[in-house]
């Protein structure tokens, strides 16, 4: 018995090897050749506080950032129309990049809104681009009217005196009609 041990041992040892060796192939893979980054978050942000919405996307670098790269962002527009474009710097030393929309108008609830990322080299060639999608699970409707601070020191909007929702009667409502 004792000699078969040694065999055993040893055959699990090789199966154990080969299981390790074909995950971290797996890992290896999962990057896809040449690409730089994939996106780690992304989520609609409500700031109730300054009654807007902004998209947010997070990238995490695949493999060592160069310097001169650069990240553009082109986001669906609720409302329609030319889709928002936001071009960040990627800072090497950094573990992500961080994309953020202007301010938005029109977001609906459940809706699917495009966002096309490139990455752009120093000379500006595309090095890979990422197209995903971005539903909310809210409307815009749950946003005040206005900011219910006007300053950093998170000075009451006057404007809304006496309106602690942040709702005013009779106030403007973004043209949503070229939402599609």
């Amino acid at each position: 018995m004792r000699s078969g041990m040694p065999k055993r041992f040893s055959r699990l040892m090789a199966a154990a090897m080969l299981i390790a060796a074909a995950a971290l192939g797996a890992c290896r893979d999962t990057g896809g050749e040449g690409k730089l980054f994939e996106v780690s978050g992304k989520i609609f942000v409500f700031n109730y506080r300054l009654a807007r919405a902004t998209y947010v996307v997070t990238l995490r670098p695949l493999q060592p950032m160069g310097e001169g790269q650069v990240a553009v962002a082109s986001f669906q527009n609720p409302a329609g129309g030319d889709p928002l474009v936001v071009e960040q710097k990627v800072w090497p030393k950094l573990d992500k990049v961080s994309l953020e929309s202007p301010a938005l108008t029109c977001v609906v609830k459940n809706k699917p809104y495009a966002i096309a990322i490139s990455i752009k080299g120093p000379d500006g060639t595309v090095l890979q681009t990422i197209d995903t999608t971005l539903m909310s699970t809210e409307d815009q409707s749950i946003l005040p009217d206005r900011p219910l601070v006007i300053d950093q020191l998170y000075t009451a909007n006057p404007d809304l005196a006496g309106h602690p929702d942040g709702k005013l009667p009779g106030e403007p409502k973004p043209d949503c009609s070229k939402a599609g």
